[in-house]
């Protein structure tokens, strides 16, 4: 019953390991045609006939390495972000926005330049937002950008 195999049904489903290799196979290309399987309760046997499998031609996987010309891009993009960043700092307070706006412009520069220097200006925008709820998760992003700098010169 429950938890015993029946001797017959062993010998009756006994699976090549030919067609369990195939099954688990990932190349198409090489992978052998596969077993016409029938019914679930007919024993497999050797005159069971042999289905083929035809190939379809697939793109090329794409590189996970990435090209030299990739190292070169990103290299190029980070200094225009470092250099926009600069130009960008001393125009923050010409930009028309709100004060959540504001708040979120300078913590955005202040976590991609890593620079803590308009910490006190992102401070203040976030004491100008009127919503209470936005301006509680506006404060506790500036004690946790603090606990950032304060961390990271402590260690």
């Amino acid at each position: 019953m429950f938890g015993h195999q029946d001797d017959q049904s062993q010998q009756d489903t006994h699976i090549p390991d030919q067609t369990i290799e195939a099954a688990m196979s990932t190349d198409s290309s090489s992978a052998p045609a596969t077993q016409d399987w029938g019914h679930p309760g007919q024993p497999l046997d050797a005159q069971t006939p042999v289905a083929t499998v035809t190939p379809t031609s697939a793109p090329a996987p794409a590189s996970s390495t990435p090209s030299p010309d990739a190292a070169v891009d990103t290299n190029d993009l980070i200094d225009i972000k470092q250099h926009a960043l600069t130009q960008l700092s001393p125009l923050v307070s010409h930009l028309d926005q709100d004060p959540e706006e504001k708040f979120r412009t300078l913590m955005m520069m202040i976590q991609a330049s890593d620079d803590h220097s308009k910490i006190k200006e992102a401070y203040a925008a976030a004491q100008a937002i009127t919503d209470e709820k936005t301006r509680a998760q506006a404060l506790l992003d500036i004690v946790n950008e603090i606990n950032y700098f304060t961390q990271a010169h402590e260690g």
